[in-house]
């Protein structure tokens, strides 16, 4: 009678604990929402360490913090990966100006482009031509380029909804122009802000030289919206103004950092592997908070809200704080290469890299039949008004684990803002809202919870089938 009571309390038990999906949900999304620690977290990591870029101390002071709090969570398993990456230099703060024929100086805002050479010491003084697009360059040919500074003026198009499509139109002019204008003997390269608004914050990010011989290299530099707006204009008047600028960084030889991963092992399939991660490193004007500080504490706090949650995971599942996406991805890719040597089959992997703001939903690289899975759970979201569900990129660090079989997934929350302060020194923990960092992490780890609980889907669609 004793073994027949424990037995029926053991059931009636299992049953009272047994959740729906959509109480899962709740009870995630109340964690975060009043218990969180994301905002915390990025309280430290922004005000106690404050930007990281790759090879830097504040970068390894992060993969310290990482660390420690990955361990603090009571993960099965936290090591570090080690991974060797670029270590580039800003130097002293640059300055800028132009100069019309009446010889008055107006002084602009410009950075220094990660990866670029320095000016020389005196700074580089030049007369300027306007360009929109490198077709332009080739129109105008050496003859009316060599000696000048080129100025790239194509501002991101403000009628696309879609921020990042936006940014995409224009962002090769920041990433080779250099490379492009150095073809034609140019002097050096100035590059409009990456930004929607206009404003005095200029905003750097990566170029690159391709295979450029070291002594053909050029400097570049973004200028502020508002600044190009004023060039442009002062260049109508006057098309033989002359623009001044200095820069010292440098590129130094590469050094040892770390991939920073906590786990826990799944209680059914631990060989199946689940990945969520952000970018330790950032870049240097700011304290990186919406570019990657977010993305690394809500990835963190998926792993905690599980556990709080009483969720035990079928399959194992990771958190990876990657470093040097800025200017190499070397962190994703080490990390790609170290799961293709230890053949880990990595079924899913979210990434958290667009800021953040509140959350609208995610881009999907999968297939059909995944895809269709990941709509039937729109119900399930729509409470918390995630409405975004798109077939589309996913992230750059997570993208190199990319197979036939996988689902790879970004977090898209509302992106109108995030070029405000994307890569400028406004990046910073005052632009962030706790409560939309919250709802980020909550709705990060309700997918993670859906995909660990239903698996990617084996089957494929009858339009693939069809095709």
């Amino acid at each position: 009678m004793k073994k027949l009571l424990l037995l029926v309390c053991s059931i009636f038990t299992s049953i009272s604990f047994a959740q729906t999906d959509e109480e899962v949900l709740r009870t995630i999304y109340t964690q975060s929402l009043t218990n969180g620690k994301s905002y915390e977290w990025l309280d430290y990591l922004s005000n106690k360490i404050g930007g990281r870029l790759s090879g830097s101390a504040n970068a390894e002071k992060a993969v310290v913090w990482g660390q420690t709090e990955l361990e603090k969570l009571g993960l099965d398993s936290v090591w570090l990966q080690e991974v060797m990456v670029p270590k580039w230099i800003r130097g002293e703060k640059e300055s800028a100006y132009f100069q019309t024929n009446s010889e008055t100086q107006a002084p602009v805002n410009v950075c220094a482009l990660g990866g670029s050479i320095a000016t020389p010491s005196s700074g580089l003084k030049a007369k300027v031509i306007e360009v929109q697009n490198f077709e332009e360059l080739t129109t105008l040919g050496k003859e009316k380029i060599k000696g000048k500074i080129v100025f790239f003026n194509r501002p991101m198009q403000a009628d696309l909804i879609t921020t990042f499509s936006a940014y995409g139109g224009c962002v090769n002019q920041r990433y080779a122009g250099a490379m492009e204008a150095a073809k034609f003997q140019a002097a050096g390269v100035i590059v409009r802000s990456m930004n929607l608004r206009l404003d005095d914050f200029p905003h750097t990010g990566s170029m690159s030289y391709g295979d450029l011989p070291n002594d053909q290299r050029i400097p570049s530099a973004a200028i502020s919206t508002n600044d190009a707006e004023k060039l442009s204009d002062a260049l109508k008047k006057d098309e033989n103004l002359e623009f001044y600028f200095k820069q010292s960084c440098e590129q130094l030889e590469d050094v040892k950092s770390y991939n920073v991963i906590g786990e826990i092992t799944g209680s059914e399939f631990p060989n199946e592997y689940m990945i969520v991660g952000g970018h330790l490193d950032s870049w240097d004007l700011g304290d990186g908070s919406h570019d990657d500080g977010a993305g690394v504490v809500q990835s963190m706090d998926v792993l905690r809200l599980l556990k709080e949650s009483g969720i035990k995971p079928k399959r194992s599942i990771r958190v990876v704080l990657f470093m040097n996406e800025e200017n190499g991805l070397r962190g994703g890719n080490k990390y790609a290469e170290e799961a293709e040597k230890n053949k880990e089959t990595h079924v899913f992997a979210l990434e958290s890299d667009a800021g953040g703001f509140t959350p609208r939903g995610f881009n999907f690289d999968c297939s059909d039949a995944n895809f269709e899975q990941v709509l039937s759970w729109k119900p399930l979201f729509k409470p918390y008004l995630i409405h975004y569900f798109e077939k589309g990129g996913s992230g750059a660090d997570v993208g190199p684990l990319k197979n036939d079989s996988n689902v790879l997934a970004g977090l898209r929350p509302d992106s109108q803002r995030y070029f405000d302060y994307h890569h400028a020194s406004n990046d910073t923990f005052d632009a962030v809202n706790k409560r939309e960092l919250e709802l980020g992490a909550a709705t990060m780890t309700s997918l993670v919870y859906l995909f660990d609980k239903y698996g990617t889907n084996p089957l494929v669609s009858a339009k693939e089938l069809k095709d």
